[in-house]
């Protein structure tokens, strides 16, 4: 399996290089270029305006041309198992697209409103969670939920994942650098099962692809497409794995993004005062004075502790049980 792993990730990687360049220049072309937002650091969006976005449209045709090069590698590894790995992604990616377009079409920063898009987020998660759980759902192999409670969990987790993964790009490789590593994090713990096995090679490649452009300077951008792509990747692979309590660990970084926007929108109506001079908290270590490239290897260490931390407590937790 180790020579099939290395073989996905270099076409997925390879591939993701080659077709993020082509698009990114037809980005340049049609417009598809970061507007700069109301909100943000001042010197940052200015910064950055004009670097196409949307770059994670590229990421779908990777995935599927690497999961079926895969299985024509080893016809053993079953299409549908291969179905059922890409269609989350692909569901939740479709959501950043529309949002992505709006933003395009509007040339503004605002394309979905708040409610519609978790309405959308969960239009896409509840079905999908209803096809993937025909029984309990799995939070270890040992430990199982009932079939409803188990589809609320990942209604739940699936909705938050997109927007913390989403809130998480903001700084040039941060979003897709974290995944890497929730990745190689994953093939330490989930790696029971060859499509699984794959599909983080071909993840793994994809993001370290997509790094190649997305280092400090950004050439290009994912978009929303792009991070609800990761974001549905990371939980497709936990629900599979049939190990669905790693998702916490895997997206430790992404969970401390979000609540960090959650403790300020109620330090703000509650006590009418911030907690962070802007959030998420990247921002807030940007108006410290920070540069990107510090905030984004910091938060990639605290990522790296924080998911290995988790799994320590997880595991012992587990072994207690």
């Amino acid at each position: 399996m180790f020579i099939e792993f290395v073989v996905i990730l270099l076409i997925s990687m390879l591939a993701e290089i080659f077709l993020q360049r082509i698009w990114t220049a037809k980005m340049h072309r049609m417009k598809i270029e970061q507007v700069t937002k109301l909100y943000g650091p001042c010197w940052q969006e200015k910064a950055k305006a004009g670097t196409p976005t949307m770059g994670g449209i590229v990421f779908i045709p990777v995935l599927i041309f690497a999961l079926y090069a895969a299985h024509l590698l080893d016809p053993g590894i079953d299409a549908v198992d291969i179905f059922k790995m890409v269609s989350y992604p692909v569901l939740a990616a479709a959501v950043g697209l529309i949002d992505d377009w709006l933003k395009y079409r509007k040339h503004s920063s605002d394309g979905l409103g708040s409610l519609e898009k978790l309405a959308l987020q969960a239009a896409v998660t509840v079905p999908w969670a209803v096809w993937m759980l025909p029984g309990p759902l799995l939070l270890f192999p040992s430990i199982a939920v009932p079939r409803i409670a188990g589809v609320i969990i990942i209604i739940f987790f699936g909705v938050g994942i997109q927007n913390a993964v989403n809130v998480t790009d903001g700084l040039d490789g941060l979003a897709a650098g974290s995944v890497v590593i929730s990745l190689i994090g994953a093939l330490s713990f989930l790696s029971s099962d060859p499509v699984i096995i794959i599909t983080i090679a071909a993840g793994m490649g994809i993001s370290i692809g997509f790094l190649w452009h997305n280092a400090n300077p950004a050439s290009v951008f994912m978009g929303d497409v792009g991070a609800h792509f990761f974001a549905g990747l990371l939980l497709s692979l936990c629900i599979s794995s049939g190990a669905f309590i790693f998702i916490i660990p895997l997206g430790f970084l992404f969970g401390l993004e979000i609540f960090s926007v959650l403790i300020q929108i109620l330090a703000i109506r509650v006590f009418k005062r911030k907690v962070f001079l802007m959030s998420p908290v990247h921002h807030h270590f940007e108006m410290k004075g920070w540069k990107e490239t510090q905030i984004v290897a910091r938060f990639w260490i605290i990522h790296a502790i924080g998911m290995c931390s988790c799994m320590a407590i997880l595991f012992l937790l587990l072994n207690l049980i």
